[in-house]
């Protein structure tokens, strides 16, 4: 069985999914397409799911308190991204441009359990040539194919995954972006000219980077 504060960090995880969803419908201020505010839907669910295990597989992948503590912080803020980014197709720079340098100084400090100090160079270096390739990728397809937000992200996720971990982050997110978009063609709930957001499935993907097996 997990550990008990496996169990009371999924339940937190939970909670705060359920509570970002709700905040995504108000924050960042916008027009909202219903006045009274979106009912909870899909969008809470998975949030709240997302949440749930992301929190609760803290521990068990790692010991280090001070370990949880830096990737726990991080989870809680990916999970409000991937909440704005259902409800609204954004990922707010409130959130993006804070990140970047928090995970430097957590890196340079040696408070990151994933790759040292040392490795930032490498990191650093990897990140932006990822950065431009995606976003060289998505200039045939017009404006707005892939975010800015979407490219911030992936700054404060490399230097918190090392290059490696972000390069395995990008192809699990496209492989999650696959597989949800060929279920949603075949139930024939999008068109090929629909715009599916791809943020959300970067999210996941650096989630599953941070928590699973690499």
């Amino acid at each position: 069985m997990p550990p008990l504060l496996a169990i009371l960090l999924a339940v937190a995880g939970g909670a705060w999914g359920l509570a970002s969803d709700r905040i995504a419908v108000r924050w960042p201020e916008h027009d909202e397409e219903f006045p009274a505010g979106r009912a909870p839907g899909w969008r809470t669910a998975v949030c709240g799911v997302v949440g749930a295990v992301a929190l609760g597989g803290l521990t068990l992948r790692y010991e280090d308190p001070v370990a949880r503590l830096v990737i726990g912080a991080y989870v809680v803020a990916l999970v409000l991204l991937l909440a704005t980014d259902l409800d609204q197709r954004m990922l707010p720079n409130e959130i993006t441009l804070p990140a970047i340098p928090l995970a430097l100084a957590a890196t340079a400090l040696g408070l990151n359990p994933i790759i040292g100090a040392t490795a930032i160079p490498i990191a650093a270096a990897v990140t932006l040539g990822v950065v431009g390739l995606l976003f060289l990728a998505s200039v045939p397809f017009g404006v707005g194919a892939i975010g800015l937000g979407d490219l911030k992200l992936l700054v404060s996720a490399g230097l918190l995954l090392g290059a490696y971990g972000l390069i395995v982050a990008v192809l699990r997110g496209a492989l999650l972006a696959g597989v949800v978009v060929a279920l949603l063609l075949v139930t024939r709930r999008v068109g090929l000219r629909d715009f599916i957001p791809y943020g959300p499935f970067l999210v996941l993907g650096a989630l599953w980077a941070l928590l699973g097996p690499v």
